[in-house]
C-alpha cells in the first residue's frame, strides 16, 4: 500500500513540475497530471538508466524519492506532455 501512495505522490510532484516548466497550455486536470507524472517517472527512469546507466534514474522507475529520481520523472513527464500535445493538436 505504501508503494502505491509513493507512486501517486511522486507522480503528482513530477506531473505538476512538468506542467510548470513546460511552456504553453496543456489540457487535463489533477488526474491527468498524476497519470502523466507516473508514466513520466517510468519513461524517464527507463531512458535515463539506458542512456546514462544512472542509479537515480533507476530510482525514478521504482518510485524512490531523491533529487535525481524527481528530475528524471519530470523530464519523462515533459516528454509525455509534448507527445500528448502532438496527438491532441492533430485530433482537433
Amino acid at each position: 500500500m505504501g508503494d502505491i501512495i509513493a507512486w501517486l505522490v511522486l507522480g503528482l510532484i513530477a506531473g505538476a513540475l512538468a506542467k510548470l516548466f513546460y511552456p504553453g497550455h496543456q489540457g487535463g486536470g489533477i488526474f491527468a497530471t498524476i497519470g502523466l507524472g507516473i508514466l513520466g517517472a517510468l519513461l524517464g527512469g527507463y531512458l535515463g538508466q539506458v542512456l546514462f546507466h544512472s542509479g537515480s534514474a533507476a530510482a525514478a522507475s521504482v518510485g524512490a524519492f531523491s533529487l535525481g529520481s524527481i528530475v528524471f520523472s519530470v523530464l519523462g513527464a515533459m516528454l509525455l506532455i509534448f507527445l500528448w500535445g502532438l496527438l491532441t493538436r492533430n485530433a482537433v
